[in-house]
């Protein structure tokens, strides 16, 4: 099924946004489930700026779609905070830790009525995920609260994307600034 089309029947272009999630508690005795490990004061604060920085580049999202880890859903929570719009939030079993890229873009297939798509998880699964979707060998690096943007032409996407931009969490703190 192909994505939203322009006045001229063609398919246009869907924008996925994949973040990692923010500065979370170190792994430890303290959290000894990993799977609820939540943000730092400090991940919190760097990346509502983070998120101040993707309004300045005019970065809306149609969905937040989130691993069900405590700190990645806090992220997308934070995200959806700050954005101009709000939209609608949902966590997916596809971007828990451990899952292949074509689990996600099998998962995106519901969501082809959506046109720009934050995807909310963990390394090094948003790596190899980013160079799935554009037919990369290596994984892409993602540091904590970066994001990287890929066109798909459609949903589900191939292996066809294209990076239109990748942002280290320090390039776009400089840009809420």
């Amino acid at each position: 099924m192909a994505s939203r089309a322009d006045r001229r029947g063609r398919a246009k272009a869907c924008s996925l946004y994949l973040v990692r999630h923010a500065i979370a508690a170190e792994r430890g005795r303290q959290w000894p489930d990993d799977t609820k490990r939540p943000l730092t004061h400090k991940g919190a604060a760097r990346m509502r700026q983070i998120v101040m920085g993707l309004r300045e580049l005019g970065v809306e999202f149609d969905l937040v779609l989130t691993s069900p880890l405590v700190r990645a859903r806090q992220t997308a929570e934070l995200l959806i905070a700050g954005a101009r719009s709000k939209p609608p939030l949902e966590q997916t079993d596809a971007l828990a830790p451990g899952e292949p890229p074509v689990k996600v873009a099998a998962m995106l297939a519901k969501h082809s009525g959506r046109c720009s798509i934050a995807l909310v998880g963990h390394e090094p699964d948003l790596g190899e995920l980013a160079a799935w979707l554009v037919g990369a060998r290596e994984p892409f690096e993602m540091k904590k609260g970066g994001v990287c943007r890929i066109d798909v032409s459609a949903l589900p996407p191939a292996r066809h994307g294209r990076v239109i931009w990748h942002a280290s969490p320090k390039m776009l703190r400089a840009l809420a600034k």
